[in-house]
């Protein structure tokens, strides 16, 4: 089920208020990426895609009920060493429209568990198409028949490669949603160098080029530390270059993937929560729902174990950043 645009888990306001008053009450920069794989579930989850139905049951239907399962497992599990849940779009897509049905599921359990959804799509089109787009994810459609109701997700990812006028109906809409947007700006994936990393003739590199249009989409700060709606990810395999995009980018939040098994290291991230705790999340998907059990426990088990551990080496970093210490006594 769909909610209002803007109705997080922590209250009405802006994206940036509402996760900075999440992150200091649970003490925790972390964000829990679901990326479920039909194929590669928990045990619990995959018997819900062959519990008994009152007619036949398409295998897509059978998987994405498997594929909700296995997410609502992991944020019992996991949710509260984490403020949001990240589900990738596409691993829920790929099922039709039951996998959209499952996400919807899935975005319930992480409201129900008090948690923030950032809908990870990487979305970017046209500027008509991007308006479509942000309906879907924060907005509603108007029809005929009567509105209908997007994601109603807290905050969506999106891609920047079209120009400034293409991200403009994404920043638009999240802001009037009360939502936030995370620009894609350097990614986490080992090829991203080729073009990311590229000089441009004007001076610098592309991400530094896209964290410019970041900072200027920006606006005006909306929480107490100063954080804004449009944020930016960045990601954790390219620690040398985040003390410049950072720079560059003041009043962001960063989105840091790459921690885990793709080499990142919570460790080298430092810089990025120079704006406070709320400054900068740290995204983990396998490393979380993919630990290995110790002998004689559970999938659940490793999985709360691992987000713990995660979630207390980045606020030991977080927990220091300029201006934690206010914001907290606010």
């Amino acid at each position: 089920m769909s909610v209002a645009p803007g109705q997080g888990p922590v209250g009405l306001g802006s994206f940036a208020g509402r996760l900075e008053r999440l992150v200091h009450a649970r003490q925790s920069s972390l964000v829990l990426g679901l990326d479920p794989d039909p194929d590669r579930l928990w045990t619990g989850a995959r018997d819900a895609g062959r519990g008994v139905a009152p007619g036949p049951r398409s295998p897509a239907a059978s998987a994405a009920l498997a594929v909700a399962a296995h997410c609502r497992a992991v944020i019992a599990a996991a949710g509260a060493a984490c403020v949001a849940v990240k589900p990738q779009l596409a691993c829920f897509e790929r099922l039709g429209a039951p996998g959209w049905e499952a996400l919807e599921a899935t975005c319930d359990a992480a409201r129900g568990a008090g948690l923030l959804v950032l809908a990870d799509g990487k979305r970017g089109d046209v500027p008509v198409t991007a308006a479509a787009y942000a309906q879907a994810l924060v907005g509603s459609v108007p029809t005929p028949y009567g509105p209908v109701a997007g994601l109603g997700a807290d905050a969506f990812t999106a891609n920047p490669l079209l120009g400034r006028d293409a991200l403009e109906p994404l920043v638009r809409a999240a802001r009037e949603a009360g939502a936030g947007v995370f620009i894609l700006v350097r990614s986490s994936n080992p090829g991203a160098g080729e073009l990311q990393d590229r000089p441009l003739a004007s001076g610098g590199t592309l991400a530094e080029a896209l964290a410019r249009v970041v900072a200027d989409l920006g606006g005006t700060p909306e929480s107490p530390s100063g954080l804004g709606a449009v944020g930016a990810v960045v990601g954790a395999t390219a620690p040398a270059q985040l003390a410049r995009l950072r720079a560059l980018m003041p009043h962001s939040v960063l989105l840091l993937p790459g921690i885990g098994a793709q080499g990142g290291r919570i460790e080298d991230l430092a810089v990025a929560w120079s704006r406070g705790p709320a400054s900068a999340l740290v995204s983990a998907s396998r490393s979380i729902a993919g630990a290995a059990p110790e002998p004689g426990g559970s999938e659940a088990d490793a999985a709360r174990r691992a987000a713990e551990e995660l979630r207390a080496a980045a606020w030991s970093l977080a927990g220091r950043g300029a201006g934690g210490d206010k914001i907290a006594a606010q």
